[in-house]
């Protein structure tokens, strides 16, 4: 079962709240960042190196310094001001003419440290301390983390009749995906969806394993910090978009490789005919149509790749997956790439970006190969969360990304 909460966010005015808000942190570089951010954008909070010229390493201490000063200025200047009560909110976002509505809450750090906030990937240490640096300094969740649940009748009528209502924001950013937000006030209202998601078994983790684990982290710290701890207090809670599963869409996450191990084209393509029945397309770009369907860019031709049965376990619910056919068979067995997250030879491509962007790293003599991979399934998502097993890296792409700036949680 899960606890939530309502908290009073802090969040821009609704003049000015396109202005304020932005893509998270770790979407866009330092360089991208500083010329993207205007004035008044979220930004300067969280991506702060860009406000040295020249641009400093985001993880030092004037970085940091920097960080905690402006929220502080957004806060002195209106930019940002929190509400007077404890609300809900719903936040909505629209791509390619499909909306998904999810739900601001707060969840609670012991439902992620005991296990009922579920995980699929596993986090590293050095990304943990980077975001909880963040938190611990601000004292607040400035970005939201993003979690899917079961669809639920109850919550989806609620939400159903707070959009029926003008949004308190509603724009469309400049990459073209429109972001729509309500505030639900009503103390039955706001009763009703805490008690109906304490029925609930669990939250899935969909994006942000980093920023949940940092901000658990940083509420377990303050617990023991806390000799008079009550279980109360706001840093039990962090700030999340919650999404019913039913919403949510994983695009595909595609790979492109520097070399081929010390094989021509040639050997390589013989090589991967052991393990996939393997056929040229040609110029035109070929998008996997199946599971287990892969397509392949080498030497400015598209080929189709499909798993040969048996050389991959479908009742296995990390085996079944093709990003583990993939590594197995082809990355690890022919390339050598033995660890996704450290290997140099190896990068990843978010499918937004569309096949294109494959062939043209390989075409500009970046890469030689690209690998697209058919999408994993939120079922498989959930499947893999609920058997305790962990995904591989960079296995899933949810678009659009949740928007930063909108709301923030503080600890306090």
């Amino acid at each position: 079962m899960v606890k939530i909460k309502p908290f009073a966010a802090i969040r821009p005015p609704k003049e000015i709240a396109s202005e304020v808000a932005s893509r998270p942190y770790d979407v866009l570089n330092s360089v991208e960042a500083k010329d993207e951010a205007g004035e008044k954008s979220l930004l300067h909070i969280i991506k702060p190196e860009i406000d040295f010229d020249p641009i400093i390493d985001e993880h030092s201490q004037p970085a940091y310094d920097k960080a905690v000063e402006n929220y502080k200025l957004w806060k002195e200047r209106g930019w940002l001001v929190q509400d007077s009560k404890e609300n809900y909110y719903v936040y909505a976002q629209t791509m390619n003419g499909r909306t998904q509505y999810g739900l601001v809450v707060c969840a609670n750090v012991e439902d992620y440290l005991c296990g009922n906030i579920k995980k699929h990937e596993l986090t590293r240490k050095d990304k943990e301390e980077d975001r909880m640096i963040h938190v611990r300094n601000q004292n607040a969740n400035i970005e939201p983390v993003f979690f899917s649940y079961p669809d639920n009748e109850t919550i989806n009528s609620i939400v159903n009749e707070i959009t029926k209502h003008p949004a308190e924001y509603d724009f469309v950013a400049e990459d073209g995906f429109g972001h729509h937000f309500w505030v639900i006030e009503d103390p039955e209202t706001i009763k009703t969806i805490t008690e109906t998601f304490a029925q609930m078994p669990a939250f899935y983790v969909a994006d942000g394993h980093h920023r949940t684990a940092a901000a658990a982290l940083v509420g377990a710290e303050k617990k023991a910090q806390n000799p008079n701890h009550t279980g109360n207090e706001e840093y039990n809670f962090f700030m999340a978009v919650v999404f019913p599963e039913s919403h949510l869409k994983i695009i595909d996450y595609n790979r492109v490789v520097k070399d081929l191990n010390g094989l021509s084209p040639e050997e390589f393509i013989k090589r991967v005919e052991d393990d996939f029945i393997v056929e040229k397309v040609g110029k035109e770009i070929y998008t996997p149509n199946a599971l287990h369907n892969f397509s392949m860019y080498l030497g400015g031709e598209w080929y189709s790749l499909t798993a040969k049965e048996g050389r991959y376990n479908d009742e296995d619910p990390i085996g079944v997956l093709d990003v583990t056919i993939l590594s197995d068979l082809v990355l690890d067995k022919i390339l050598d790439i033995k660890d996704l997250r450290t290997s140099k030879r190896i990068d990843f491509v978010g499918g937004i970006r569309g096949l294109g962007e494959l062939s043209k790293r390989v075409d500009s003599g970046e890469m030689v190969v690209a690998f697209a991979l058919y999408p994993v399934s939120m079922k498989q998502l959930v499947d893999i969360a609920d058997s305790g097993n962990i995904m591989p890296p960079k296995t899933t792409w949810f678009e659009p990304k949740l928007r930063s700036g909108l709301a923030i949680h503080e600890l306090k």
